[in-house]
């Protein structure tokens, strides 16, 4: 059996309100985010984002990566690299694309790498009900098709989420502490850099657009990663897995409510087929799993979601 955690009395529920606040921080900076694209552009908002992220938490963390050794260092750059493409792609996504349903289409990736790995029919069940809400959502009554283009840089962006999940337990392996995620920020920063260094840099030469694209930096970055760090420590990992899955309506919540974006009955329903897959997987995954007594050593500080 897996060794519990330690939770104080009455700790879950705020530990639960932590999860839904950093989903919806997460979602909302998104919506903030979509706002700043006619200006700066989607690759420009990426990079200050990731950016702004990285210096906070150098700040906070000062990983002594003197002392890292190759193996080390491979793990954080294909941590980086993943992130840059994670966020890279999904900024392009939602440029193109309303924020609910880009969030929904993501969702296959980590849910695909779970039926991959455990090779159990009913992994591959919850994906297949997934699947099912993401095609209906080419069947909603408002806002007309989804755009060709932004539904495959959201499925660019779910591979990569993946992606995403695997390197940062690898990383959690070779670390401790949150160094690791902070040196994965700086090298996703340089790697989104040459697509939008010229958005970035009138980013922060305005003061507006300075100002805005720190928002989004926090919502998206720096509040969830506080939020869930300080939620893992009190939840089980089924309960934050399922309250995880709630993200897809919170974004549609979000682009209704800051970008206008329309959202009818079948993209409701599409949405909730996606959330209910979700859950479904964090259930299963977490029973697998309780038979397996993880690594002491590796810390949920890594797998903490600064996913996009």
């Amino acid at each position: 059996m897996s060794t519990p955690r330690l939770r104080t009395r009455g700790g879950t529920a705020p530990a639960v309100l932590m999860v839904i606040g950093s989903c919806t921080a997460l979602q909302f900076g998104a919506g903030l985010a979509v706002q700043l694209f006619p200006e700066i552009g989607a690759a420009g908002v990426t990079t200050l984002r990731l950016g702004f992220a990285a210096v906070l938490l150098l700040l906070v963390t000062r990983p002594k990566v003197r002392t890292w050794t190759k193996q080390q260092w491979l793990a954080v750059v294909a941590f980086g690299l993943s992130l840059a493409g994670m966020n890279g792609l999904f900024y392009e996504a939602i440029a193109r694309i309303p924020l609910g349903p880009a969030v929904a289409i993501e969702f296959l990736g980590p849910l695909g790498l779970a039926a991959v790995l455990s090779r159990k029919l009913r992994d591959f069940a919850w994906i297949g009900l997934a699947l099912a809400g993401v095609a209906m959502l080419g069947l909603d009554d408002v806002g007309g098709s989804l755009d060709p283009v932004g539904v495959a840089f959201v499925l660019g962006a779910g591979f990569f989420w993946a992606l995403y999940i695997l390197a940062s337990e690898h990383v959690g392996s070779l670390l401790d502490g949150a160094g690791g995620l902070a040196m994965a920020l700086v090298i996703g920063t340089l790697a989104i850099m040459p697509f939008g260094a010229p958005g970035a840099v009138e980013g922060l030469t305005d003061t507006h657009f300075f100002m805005l694209a720190l928002g989004v930096g926090m919502l998206s970055s720096v509040i969830p990663y506080g939020l869930e760090l300080s939620a893992l420590r009190l939840l089980p990992k089924a309960v934050f897995g399922v309250l995880l899955a709630l993200e897809p309506v919170i974004a549609a919540l979000a682009g209704w409510l800051l970008l206008d974006q329309g959202f009818g009955m079948v993209s409701a329903l599409a949405v909730a087929l996606v959330v209910i897959a979700g859950a479904g997987s964090a259930i299963t995954a977490s029973r697998s799993a309780s038979t397996i007594t993880p690594p002491e050593d590796t810390p949920d500080e890594v797998t903490a979601s600064v996913h996009a």
